[in-house]
Order: structure tokens, then C-alpha cells, then sequence
């Protein structure tokens, strides 16, 4: 059987990524290291095929992953294993770039065909401009979206319906009763000039309340530097009548409102029942009624995705959904008939 890059790897002790680099370029690995890479190539036949194919390729053997927020959020660190788990063991690095407005993302597209220095580009959450699509197509560059707004410029993506998603919570809060279901969310920081794929949320919250006769619907939009949970108790407080249930954009939020209003004395679900977004491993142990997502899986068919798009051989289909599933747990009930 032939040898692979990953028992190059094993036979020399280190990366793949190590052997990778030392493969493609060896003046950008210590000299010890390069002879132990090699050294391991020429006993297992692989050095001369994979090398050879690298250099007449001029593949850097790096993917640039796009994305709009911190490395280190939920979703983004499990959609980065995801992928890493597929593109490591290709023998791909991954560097990662952080887009803080559409400057920056421009900057990135103005630049990529000039330095030419990652095979594929992923984007992770947010839209991109067709014009800067073009630009790296014209370099053969293919852009893979991972959970984006719109497939549109896109080589390949693999996403979540977050309408849909909306749909099934307001469609199970209206099936029990409730008929005054309030949605909190993040205002969109316009100065960015960027569209992330969660503000698609409250889109679908309004279109399925609309579907559902009786129903009135509300909005508690919080500023990107307010305190989400003094937002919501604010709201409640001075709202008559108060909202029977609350749909929230992410765990993030539901979680310390869900703390908080015990700490208050409300029963949830029998005084307010809640619903979150994302089911992060905390909604399970609170008994948190969420919208559970996979990011990691997300992550894992971006990447099988870009490799494909980088051989040639698109994977079908090249624009997928990923299932979102209503996690029914323990803060949501029948409205209270004395409320």
C-alpha cells in the first residue's frame, strides 16, 4: 500500500503540517528536522511523488479561514476543529484572519492574488462581495462558505437555515399556548458593513409568528456593549402585559437571563418559559430548551468541501444544510392561566 503524508509523519515524529512544510519548503524547517522528514520520505518511497507534485502544483499547502469574531467563541472553536480535523491530516495548515469590518475584508481580497498564499479560502459567518469573489477566482482560488448568509460568490458552502431553525421554536411556543413571544438579539453593528448569518434569525422570528393566528410578537434588541440580562429584566419589568415567552439569538444570552430570573424568584417555565439557541454543553446541565447546531460537523463538511474544490472535483452537493433540532428540555411549558 502506498505511504501517506500521515505515515511520514508518524515515521519522523512530528506533524503533518511539519512534513508538509518540509516537502514543499524545506529552508522554512530546522536543518535537523528537514534531514529526519527526508530521511523518513526516502525509506517509505513518498518523498519523490508527494514533493515533486507540490512544487509543480505551487500549492502553498495552507487554507485561510475568514471570520468575524473571536477564535475562541463556541461556535468558532468547534467549526475550526471541524475543520482542522479534515485539513490536518491533508497535510493543510490553517491561519486563521480576523475580519472586523468590510475594510478589512477588502483589504484581504485586494491582497490574496498578489501574495497567492493559501490554496483555498474559507469564510466563516458572514457575506462576501461578488467583485471580491471574482478576484480570486481569476487565481483559481476557490471560497468555501462555512454557515454564511448567502451562497452567492461562493465556490461551495455548507450552512445552517436559521429561518427554519426560528420556525420550529415559534411553531412549538404557539402549539402550547403561547401567543406573546418576545425575541432578544444583538443589534447588528452597522459600522462593520458586514451581514453575519444570526441576523438571519430575527427574519425568520417575525415570518413564523406571522403564520400563527393571534400572535403579537416582540423585539428586546440590545446594543453590542449593553448588558443583556439588565436589558431583559428592564423590559419585563416595564412591559404590560409582559411577554409569556422568550425566543433568544444564542446561549450565550439565554444562559445568564435563565440564571438570573431564578435568582429573581420567577418560575420557568410556569411564569416564563425560554427558549435558546446553539445548545452549548451548559444548556443540557440547566435544562436550557434550545435550538441545538453542530458547528463541528459544519466545520468538518466546509473542509471536505475546499479539498474537493482544490483538486478540481467539487463535492456534490456543493451547497448543503446542516439539520438544526429543538432540544425540548425544561424552560418551556403551557403559559400560566393566572399570569
Amino acid at each position: 500500500m502506498k505511504a501517506s503524508i500521515k505515515d511520514v509523519a508518524l515515521r519522523s515524529g512530528v506533524s503533518v503540517s511539519t512534513v508538509s512544510r518540509t516537502l514543499s519548503k524545506p529552508n522554512l524547517v530546522l536543518p535537523e528536522t528537514r534531514d529526519t522528514v527526508l530521511a523518513a520520505a526516502r525509506a517509505l518511497d513518498y518523498h519523490a511523488s508527494r514533493s515533486a507534485a507540490s512544487l509543480k502544483s505551487g500549492q502553498t499547502m495552507r487554507i485561510a479561514l475568514l471570520s468575524g469574531s473571536a477564535a475562541s467563541t463556541w461556535f468558532n472553536a468547534n467549526a475550526f476543529a471541524g475543520l482542522d480535523s479534515v485539513l490536518h491530516d491533508a497535510g493543510y495548515d490553517t491561519s486563521i484572519f480576523t475580519m472586523a469590518n468590510v475594510e478589512k475584508r477588502r483589504e484581504f481580497f485586494d491582497q490574496m492574488p498578489v501574495l497567492r498564499n493559501a490554496d483555498a479560502v474559507v469564510v466563516n459567518s458572514f457575506d462576501i462581495d461578488s467583485r471580491e469573489a471574482v478576484r480570486l477566482k481569476a487565481v483559481n482560488v476557490p471560497i468555501i462558505g462555512l454557515n454564511v448568509p448567502s451562497n452567492v460568490g461562493f465556490d461551495a458552502a455548507v450552512s445552517i437555515d436559521d429561518r427554519r431553525a426560528m420556525r420550529m421554536a415559534v411553531d412549538h411556543l404557539a402549539a402550547i399556548g403561547h401567543r406573546r413571544i418576545a425575541y432578544v438579539y444583538t443589534k447588528a453593528d452597522d459600522s462593520t458593513g458586514m451581514r453575519f448569518s444570526a441576523e438571519t434569525r430575527l427574519q425568520g422570528f417575525m415570518q413564523a409568528c406571522a403564520t400563527h393566528e393571534g400572535m403579537r410578537p416582540e423585539q428586546i434588541a440590545i446594543d453590542t456593549d449593553a448588558d443583556a440580562v439588565n436589558a431583559v429584566l428592564g423590559y419585563l419589568d416595564a412591559t404590560a402585559p409582559a411577554p409569556t415567552a422568550l425566543c433568544l439569538q444564542s446561549d450565550g444570552i439565554a444562559l445568564p437571563v435563565l440564571f438570573r430570573l431564578r435568582q429573581y424568584g420567577r418560575d420557568i417555565p410556569r411564569d416564563l418559559s425560554v427558549i435558546g439557541f446553539d445548545d452549548v454543553p451548559l444548556a443540557k446541565a440547566v435544562g436550557l430548551t434550545t435550538l441545538g447546531q453542530d458547528p463541528y460537523a459544519l466545520g468538518r463538511a466546509a473542509a471536505v468541501r475546499t479539498l474537493a474544490a482544490i483538486n478540481g472535483t467539487p463535492h456534490e452537493p456543493r451547497f448543503a444544510t446542516q439539520p438544526v433540532r429543538l432540544m425540548l428540555r425544561e424552560t418551556t411549558a403551557v403559559p400560566h392561566t393566572g399570569r
